[in-house]
């Protein structure tokens, strides 16, 4: 025993050891600190290839099934017409094969527009490739009978007419509103497939008979659902006028 008091012998050590200890602290910190402090200094900046991937999974929204099934229909026209022409387009086997891709094309039809809208798949390419993959396999179709004798021209010209025509006054009217589907225009487009896929078909007897009153009913259909949505447009577009010049005149106000 020395009577030295352990806080006085030990004291430059122990200021050594306060100093240490507060290095070390410090230096604890400025590990826990320094990958906040440069996270923080980045602030925004998004991750390593965050680009990229947002930009795949853009691209990636593009190929959804109901876009895959209207490029189905756009590859089915060709083979369509390829089989319906093939041997003089006389061959009932050829022709059975065309009604397939036909039966396939109207049947994907029924099936892309509810996908989109049911899962939320609606894209711009859709809205554009939609109408043209329907008009394109129903023309085909109707021009093919025709060219082949089997369907007047009348026929192909009076609902081709109708559906071009009807498709360009929606686009015209599209700054008044939509025109929405009637309940005739599915039947329209129900009867029209219908009645073109029997005279694909090489039928005879009855059934070829029964073929003529369906095509009679689907035109029928047509022109008058053509009307119908005619006047929906000229409505439309009233409203449309009236509405903005209210509004003019209550800004003028």
């Amino acid at each position: 025993m020395t009577g030295v008091p352990a806080s006085a012998a030990g004291g430059s050590s122990g200021a050594q050891g306060a100093r240490g200890s507060a290095a070390a602290a410090d230096g604890a910190a400025s590990e826990v600190s320094g990958p906040a402090s440069d996270s923080a200094a980045e602030g925004a900046k998004p991750p390593r290839g965050a680009k990229i991937a947002a930009a795949a999974v853009n691209q990636a929204s593009l190929w959804n099934v109901a876009n895959l099934l209207t490029m189905l229909r756009l590859l089915l026209v060709p083979g369509f017409v390829a089989l319906m022409l093939a041997d003089g387009g006389n061959d009932p086997a050829w022709r059975s094969l065309a009604w397939a891709a036909f039966a396939v094309a109207m049947i994907t039809d029924l099936f892309d527009g509810h996908l989109a809208r049911t899962y939320n798949l609606v894209t711009d390419f859709g809205k554009i490739a939609d109408p043209i993959a329907d008009k394109a396999i129903m023309g085909a179709a109707l021009i093919c009978l025709s060219a082949l004798g089997d369907l007047p021209w009348w026929v192909t010209a009076v609902i081709l007419g109708r559906e071009l025509g009807i498709t360009l006054m929606r686009f015209l009217v599209i700054r008044y509103g939509v025109i929405p589907a009637s309940r005739g225009g599915k039947l329209k487009t129900l009867t029209q497939g219908v009645a073109v896929g029997m005279y694909v078909l090489a039928l005879t007897g009855w059934l070829a008979t029964l073929r003529f009153w369906v095509m009679a009913v689907a035109v029928v259909l047509t022109v008058v659902t053509g009307l119908d949505y005619v006047r929906q447009a000229i409505v439309l577009r009233r409203q449309g006028i009236a509405e903005r010049a209210a509004a003019l005149e209550e800004k003028e106000a």
